[in-house]
């Protein structure tokens, strides 16, 4: 089966049994400063999970792109990669387990045609802060799995949540597919890494919310949440059980790359290689597709670690000069016709990557020379050496090793991996306080920022233009920062009027009303709508007296005296005909217009 196949059937089947369809968010998270990336197709759901009603309804099914850069040294082997593509169906307070359970079932064998007997289920063993789940297994087996094929794991393995120290999370259950291989041991069984069970779709009952005090209270509004990888199933389904990479999502990637560097992919000793230049590289055409730019920060700082090692692994497989190009067109023929926007974004994608692999290639010169001096200083080249050009050049160990070996130098191997395992350690630490306040903020401080955030965006379009058009914001609960199209760098004395036109509209307390309408119908009505690609059929339209009317899903204030008096800190460029403004609620109050 192929993945446009597999995005069909999943769609259609949903939309058969009463979901709507949403678009794909963006990679980049919408007012949200807790992560870099979005890394589930629940993610741009969190507010409507939270109980915000959904102007779609109860039930919504997505194809989602998705990124995750915690699994990047897996990055090689033939299933883990850093972009991929969430399959995804909610109910938001509707239907609840039975329901699920029956869904997943009739799908996996009537739709994609899966033999039941190729499949076995997990489901939570229980511990101190929820029960053992013999609800859902007792599901599993009224649709049809028996109850040897029913395994019991523990929270490492079926549980999902919270993204953070708090928030809504619960037990799943997971499904896999027996590849028919031996067991490795006699206690092999899913959840096992020697491959025998793939796992391909995962249910989560999203029951509880775990609060600041690490307590598990029953949710108000218990959701489903599934997730099913496009890469993985499609893999599975058409009979590539080891290896994604042979599907057509990757296939003419790697064929380019087959002839870029005249190596065949069939060797062992190529495939990994290979497989990091296909997997980065097309992460770094979606991210690039989204906005951003290689840089030393966020996630600027990931795409050009993502290229730049493509790169590395492209000099190791011996290909001369720039090629970064090349797989890029290959990745964007291919996907076009799903994600048009990586077409409409080609010229970017090709510039930026040109760049970016001439800058690295230049890097990497200064790290040869680096190596030198560390030979010619010291005589030997410790493990730390060995890191350093790793961590600042981009050097592979193996690519210093072998360089150590023509100077009839070792490396301290243990050492490297010493430093590296301090670095990796540290990266995950500082991955885990990126999550702290978990996946969004939907406080009444959060609420207020957004709402000021249109009110910003009005006054900015009265005092420069209509040319002005929102590209993206970020908020928190101690400021918000908002991006805009603008050819120029504004004057003070505008940015000051922007000001004072924000906080003249607090202070007529205007009434901040909400309406479901079709995006059709929005328009009409000229509502502000920049970003249509991630808008259903209906939207929310949210309407600031007579002043403001913007399509949005974020939380907001029932009327603008409640925001407090704002003032701009910063205004600065953030890209080629892109601005950035920074924003503080300093007064909490503001004397009210009668």
């Amino acid at each position: 089966m192929t993945a446009k196949e597999l995005r069909q059937k999943f769609i259609s089947f949903f939309l058969g049994k009463g979901h709507k369809e949403i678009p794909s968010a963006s990679l980049i998270p919408e007012n949200d400063p807790s992560t870099l990336f979005i890394s589930a197709g629940m993610h741009p759901l969190v507010p409507y999970l939270l109980g915000e009603p959904h102007p779609l309804g109860k039930r919504l099914c997505s194809v989602q792109k998705c990124l995750r850069t915690v699994d990047i040294d897996n990055v090689g082997d033939g299933f883990h990669h850093t972009f991929f593509e969430m399959l995804g169906n909610w109910s938001l307070g509707d239907y609840w387990k039975e329901e699920m359970i029956f869904l997943s079932f009739e799908f996996l064998t009537r739709v994609l045609d899966i033999p039941s007997e190729k499949l076995s289920v997990t489901c939570f063993i229980g511990d101190d802060d929820a029960p053992r789940d013999d609800e859902t297994a007792l599901l599993w087996e009224k649709a049809g799995i028996p109850k040897e094929r029913i395994y019991f794991l523990d929270k490492k393995d079926n549980w999902w949540g919270p993204a953070g120290k708090t928030g809504p999370c619960g037990p799943d259950s997971e499904m896999f597919f027996d590849t028919g291989r031996e067991k490795c041991a006699s206690e092999c069984q899913p959840g096992c890494s020697c491959g025998k069970y793939i796992e391909i779709w995962n249910d989560v009952f999203m029951q509880y919310n775990k609060n600041a005090q690490g307590k598990y209270e029953p949710l108000k509004q218990k959701n489903i949440d599934t997730g099913m990888g496009v890469e993985r199933t499609t893999a599975v389904t058409s009979g590539f059980m080891d290896d994604d990479y042979q599907t057509e999502l990757f296939w003419p990637a790697i064929e380019e790359i087959e002839k870029l560097s005249q190596k065949d992919y069939e060797k062992e000793a190529n495939k990994k290689s290979m497989r990091i230049i296909v997997d980065h590289l097309r992460t770094a055409v979606f991210v690039l597709a989204d906005g951003v730019i290689p840089s030393n920060t966020e996630q600027g700082y990931i795409l050009r670690r993502l290229t730049r090692r493509a790169v590395r692994f492209g000099k190791r497989l011996g290909i001369e000069g720039q090629f970064t190009g090349r797989v890029a067109e290959t990745v964007i023929k291919t996907m076009g016709d799903v994600y048009p926007e990586i077409v409409l974004a080609k010229d970017k994608i090709l510039t930026e990557l040109s760049l970016e692999e001439d800058r690295f290639l230049k890097t990497l010169q200064n790290g040869l020379k680096q190596f030198n001096d560390f030979v010619d200083k010291n005589k030997i080249l410790t493990g730390k050496d060995a890191f350093f050009l790793y961590e600042t050049y981009g050097f592979p160990l193996e690519l210093t090793v072998e360089m150590a070996k023509e100077k009839r130098l070792t490396v301290d191997e243990n050492e490297f991996n010493k430093a590296l395992l301090e670095h990796q350690e540290k990266s995950r630490l500082g991955a885990e306080k990126k999550f702290a306040g978990g996946l969004a903020d939907h406080s009444e401080a959060s609420a207020r920022y957004h709402t000021a955030t249109h009110l910003l965006h009005q006054a900015l379009r009265e005092v420069l233009g209509e040319e002005v058009h929102q590209s993206g914001s970020n908020i928190t609960v101690e400021r918000l920062r908002f991006d805009f199209s603008y050819s120029q760098k504004p004057i003070d004395e505008q940015i000051k009027r922007v000001e004072v036109l924000v906080n003249q509209k607090i202070k007529e307390n205007l009434a901040v009303t909400m309406e479901i309408m079709s995006l059709e119908e929005a328009k009409k009505q000229k509502t502000l709508a920049f970003f249509e690609q991630k808008y259903g059929e209906q939207v929310k339209v949210y309407r600031i007296g007579n002043y403001s009317k913007e399509v949005c899903g974020g939380p907001h204030v029932s009327s603008t005296g409640e925001i407090g008096e704002i003032k701009i800190i910063k205004e600065e460029s953030c890209g080629a005909g892109k601005r950035r403004i920074y924003a503080k609620i300093i007064n909490d109050k503001l004397p009210i217009s009668n």
